[in-house]
């Protein structure tokens, strides 16, 4: 959601938002009154706002937006304290850069996702007993070389575990959907592990090796839906 009275700038603003993937622009808007008479039938992540406005300014709307995440833009320095205050995602400085506002789009995606991912362990068996794990513990999981019923997990403290007896299917069912994928028929990843890929292999920031990133297969039956999902 974006707000800021003076409409070339919310103009800019939004073509900078636009040019971002991970946005999208639900609504733009040049009059706080008319943001707050209309937000509480929108459904919205973050909002990006000006902080000098007729009327009310965007400190006071802020307190407004219930906890929602924050990023101020103004051309006054004056108010960082109290932007921060409000706990805040960031505070840009007008003329908004594209590089700066993607810095500042970053730190929020990272608040979301804390916010939208509750404390949440799964219990599993292990070769070390009835273990609980927290998925962002999780970096990889492929099928042991031992016994393919097991699965070798490995996690980011640099260790691994042995999944026993137990499925793809029933570990997928167990995971977060939107943050692990299924990449082949031996392998499942974190997404965010994912460094770069094309339509047949993914380059991951996991170093089993030093100075050599894992490199997997992407196979053909998991292309769109791996695809899809690190394009959400």
């Amino acid at each position: 959601m974006l707000l800021d009275d003076e409409l070339p700038g919310l103009s800019y603003l939004k073509l900078l938002c636009e040019q971002l993937p991970e946005l999208e622009v639900v609504r733009a808007f040049n009059d706080p009154e008319l943001f707050l008479k209309e937000i509480p039938e929108l459904e919205f992540d973050l909002c990006i706002l000006d902080i000098e406005m007729p009327g009310i300014n965007g400190i006071e709307v802020a307190r407004l937006l219930s906890g929602k995440p924050v990023i101020f833009t103004t051309a006054y320095k004056d108010y960082a304290t109290d932007a921060f205050d409000l706990d805040a995602i960031d505070y840009v400085i007008k003329p908004v850069r594209s590089e700066r506002l993607k810095q500042a789009v970053n730190k929020a995606m990272q608040r979301i996702r804390v916010l939208d991912k509750p404390e949440k362990f799964i219990r599993i068996n292990t070769d070390k007993g009835n273990t609980l794990l927290h998925p962002d513990q999780l970096l990889y999981i492929k099928t042991s070389e031992i016994d393919s019923r097991d699965k070798i997990a490995f996690l980011e403290n640099g260790t691994s575990l042995t999944l026993k007896n137990i499925s793809f299917e029933k570990l997928s069912s167990l995971l977060p959907q939107a943050d692990f994928c299924r990449i082949n028929k031996k392998e499942i990843l974190a997404l965010h592990q994912v460094s770069h890929f094309s339509t047949e292999q993914i380059t991951t920031n996991i170093y089993l090796q030093p100075e050599k990133p894992l490199v997997l297969a992407l196979g053909e039956a998991y292309r769109n839906d791996f695809l899809r999902k690190i394009n959400r």
